[in-house]
């Protein structure tokens, strides 16, 4: 995520000498103001899109499922193994959005596709929009896992869309984020992927709630590994 520190710096240096240019331009003030509450509203900082991290990412997680020390494969499917498939890179699928924090959320079991039902909590609502159409995502926190070193500040994305079961997995996919320090957060579905459950039935996966359904087309990520 983008560090804001020197993008308000620069940010404020420019409300300053656009303020000198409307003291003289009093019919631009009230413009200055709604686009002033705008960037308040919404945070200074927003991520870029960087196609070279989604390559990256994409030859991380072949090297991964390559390997049998990490691979979620069976055994057949690993001996086979080359590349998974992936839908082309596209800025698109790039989205900031407002993130707004839930608060006095109570645990809740999470259903996964075994009996294990793990404690997660609602942390929060990603607004966005994709093609001039509004989306909402809520994003979770795993109870256990934010107590382990280095999972603190970990949230756990799930959702399914309408290439779900054609083109994608059936059960949907998952986005690890970071908590955000601001009231914006980048979400990058091309590097979205499947759960393990894709690949192999003795893994227990969280199911993706029914208010994380997408009534669009997530054409970014990991597709289905099977015809």
């Amino acid at each position: 995520f983008v560090k804001v520190k020197n993008f308000v710096s620069m940010r404020l240096g420019v409300v300053v000498t656009f303020k000198l240019f409307l003291h003289k331009n009093k019919n631009m003030r009230t413009l200055f103001t709604l686009l002033l509450l705008i960037q308040l509203n919404f945070g200074f900082g927003q991520s870029k899109f960087d196609a070279s991290a989604v390559a990256k990412f994409q030859k991380e997680l072949n090297a991964e499922y390559a390997d049998a020390k990490t691979s979620p494969l069976t055994a057949e499917d690993l001996a086979e193994f080359k590349t998974l498939d992936f839908y082309p890179i596209a800025e698109k699928f790039f989205v900031t959005a407002k993130f707004v924090r839930t608060k006095k959320e109570k645990p809740f079991e999470m259903k996964t596709s075994t009996e294990r039902k793990p404690m997660y909590v609602k942390y929060g609502e990603l607004f966005f929009t994709i093609d001039g159409l509004d989306f909402k995502l809520n994003v979770y926190k795993n109870i256990e896992l934010s107590k382990k070193k280095g999972y603190e500040d970990h949230l756990f994305l799930p959702f399914s869309d309408l290439t779900c079961g054609t083109e994608s997995y059936l059960g949907g996919k998952y986005i690890d984020l970071k908590i955000p320090k601001g009231n914006t957060i980048a979400i990058d579905f091309n590097i979205s992927y499947n759960p393990y459950c894709a690949y192999n039935h003795k893994y227990s996966c969280p199911i993706v709630p029914l208010e994380n359904d997408l009534n669009i087309e997530i054409k970014a990520g990991v597709k289905k590994f099977h015809d």
